[in-house]
C-alpha cells in the first residue's frame, strides 16, 4: 500500500503495463492537467520488457539484438517521445511517470536534477551510496547505472520521468547500448546485485520514492533550489 501524500500530489499505481498502454494513459493525463481537472500526479508502473527508443540522433542504431533474439526473449521496441536514447523497461524495475506542471519553474535542466535527487537520496534511504556523473544524465553507483530519466513536455507540463532498477533481469540490458553509453563508460546495475543483503520488496522501494518525491516537490515547484547530497 503507497502511503498518503500531500494534497498537491496524486499517487497512482497502475500495476504491470504495455509500454504503449502506458503512454496513452500519460496523454490522457496530460491533457487533464494541462486542462486544470487533475492535480500533479506520479504514477507508478511496471512495463512488460520492452526496449524504448527515445529522441536522441542515432538511439536506433544502439538496439543490438535482431527480431529473432528480440522474439526468443520477448521483448518488444517502442518509439518514444521522451528525450534520451535507448533504454530498457521490464519486471523488476519500478518506471514512475510524473505527470507535473513545470510553469512556475520553467526549468528542464533543474527538473531532471530534481528526479535525479529524489532517487539518490531514495537509494540512500534503502542503504546504497549513489552519484551524478557530469554530462550524464540518470544516477549512477560508481560506474554503474542504476537509474534512467527521460522526459517530455508540453505546455509545461512534463511526462516520461525514472526508471529505477530493482530486481530486473539484468541480461536483457545486452540488447542494446544503454542510453548509448558505451561498455567501457559504464555498465547497468540493480538495488538486488548492489546491495549486501536480499532488496527491498518493490511496494517498500515505491513508498521511499514517494517520501522522497513528495518531501521535495513544494520546494522545487516553489522556485527555490532543491539541495543535493551529491
Amino acid at each position: 500500500m503507497l502511503p498518503t501524500a500531500p494534497s498537491t500530489v496524486q499517487i497512482v499505481d497502475w500495476g504491470r503495463t504495455t509500454y504503449g498502454a502506458a503512454t496513452e494513459r500519460q496523454r490522457g493525463l496530460v491533457g487533464e492537467r494541462i486542462a486544470g481537472k487533475t492535480p500533479d500526479t506520479l504514477v507508478f508502473t511496471e512495463h512488460d520488457p520492452v526496449y524504448t527508443v527515445g529522441l536522441r540522433q542515432g538511439a536506433a542504431a544502439n538496439l543490438l539484438w535482431d527480431p529473432a533474439q528480440l522474439a526468443a526473449q520477448g521483448i518488444t521496441v517502442a518509439e518514444t517521445n521522451r528525450g534520451g536514447d535507448i533504454t530498457y523497461h521490464g519486471p523488476g524495475q519500478i518506471v514512475g511517470y510524473p505527470i507535473v506542471d513545470l510553469s512556475a519553474v520553467k526549468d528542464l535542466h533543474a527538473y531532471l536534477r530534481f528526479l535525479e535527487e529524489v532517487m539518490i537520496r531514495a537509494v540512500g534511504a534503502l542503504g546504497l551510496a549513489a552519484t551524478r556523473r557530469d554530462g550524464l544524465t540518470g544516477i549512477w553507483v560508481g560506474s554503474r547505472k542504476i537509474a534512467a530519466i527521460g522526459v517530455a513536455v508540453r505546455r509545461w507540463v512534463a511526462y516520461h520521468g525514472f526508471a529505477l532498477n530493482v530486481n530486473p533481469n539484468l541480461d536483457h540490458f545486452a540488447g542494446i547500448v544503454p542510453c548509448g553509453i558505451a561498455s567501457a563508460d559504464g555498465t547497468v546495475t540493480s538495488l538486488a546485485r548492489e546491495l549486501p543483503t536480499a532488496p527491498p520488496s518493490m511496494d517498500e522501494v515505491r513508498a521511499v520514492l514517494v517520501q522522497e518525491f513528495t518531501t521535495l516537490w513544494p520546494e522545487f515547484i516553489a522556485g527555490r533550489s532543491t539541495p543535493t547530497v551529491s
